[in-house]
């Protein structure tokens, strides 16, 4: 017996109209006549009569009524179930680029001690993205730049202090004050990610007398630290994308005054309402990750 059959008999019931029945089943009004008739003929008998353009439930029909909304609402709850049992089981992140390469490899392997049944599914993508995919239902939470809308929940994960990154052997690299006249004359490779934190950085070289000399601008931020460590500029980089080289000594993190409150900050966000099964293990462990990164970032320039 096929389920489809008997929520065709439920509707045609209800509205009194195969016509209304096959418009709440998306289907044609023959593929609802159809299912009908197969129905009946599993159950050997007549669950329609017509009248002219009236339908009439039969007095069999009308028997098996409570039992065809039993099955219905019973394949309803099964579903449902098995749904929020999968849901349980999967765990679906949406997070920026940013996310996805540094923070993401250092939180999952601790989620996963504690969870090493959960089936963890990544997206990467623009904030923007990140947020109507979370409003859609397509993640479960996201990790993206601070972004306000009236169904999401957002939260603050972990801030990444930018800095100018320099080779190890650049001059710069040992000089205790940075002239900003100076800096304008080196070529700089410019990541640009979108965010109006970096117009920050934009807005150093405003009132200088010379316009800096910008030889590289990308929007890979791979592409921006390949670049500087291949000697072919100095640049402006969150310090979380680069935090094994400095830790390696591969580069040197110049601290300029001017920056001291200029940060990429990350928020987590779910849909509002619909906190997800694992958001409060996740969220820690991520804002602790995120926190041993600063506090690293800030220890390299006391």
């Amino acid at each position: 017996m096929n389920i489809e059959n008997i929520l065709a008999f439920v509707l045609v019931n209800h509205f009194g109209s195969i016509n209304k029945a096959s418009k709440a089943l998306f289907l044609s009004q023959p593929s609802v006549t159809s299912r009908i008739k197969s129905l009946e003929r599993d159950l050997d008998t007549k669950l329609f009569d017509r009248n002219g353009k009236q339908i009439m439930v039969t007095d069999e029909g009308r028997a098996f009524l409570p039992y065809a909304e039993t099955i219905i609402q019973s394949y309803k709850k099964g579903k449902e179930i098995l749904k929020k049992k999968a849901s349980e089981n999967e765990f679906v992140i949406g997070c920026t680029g940013l996310v996805s390469n540094y923070l993401i490899p250092e939180v999952i392997p601790i989620f996963n001690e504690s969870y090493p049944n959960v089936q963890i599914k990544l997206i990467t993508a623009s904030s923007d993205i990140i947020l109507q995919k979370v409003l859609n239902g397509e993640v479960d939470i996201g990790l993206a730049r601070s972004l306000s809308h009236p169904l999401a929940e957002s939260q603050r994960v972990f801030e990444s202090p930018i800095r100018l990154l320099v080779q190890p052997n650049h001059r710069f690299a040992s000089l205790e004050e940075m002239d900003l006249e100076e800096l304008a004359t080196e070529p700089l490779v410019f990541f640009e990610c979108g965010s109006l934190d970096w117009s920050m950085v934009h807005n150093l070289f405003k009132n200088l007398r010379q316009l800096p000399n910008i030889q590289y601008e990308v929007d890979n931020m791979q592409a921006a630290k390949e670049l500087i460590m291949n000697r072919a500029g100095i640049g402006f980089l969150p310090e979380i994308c680069v935090r094994r080289e400095l830790k390696e000594g591969k580069l040197v993190a110049i601290d300029l005054p001017i920056l001291s409150n200029l940060s990429l900050k990350t928020n987590s966000i779910y849909y509002k309402s619909k906190k997800p099964i694992y958001f409060d293990d996740f969220f820690r462990i991520a804002q602790q990750e995120g926190e041993k990164i600063y506090d690293y970032a800030y220890r390299k320039l006391l």
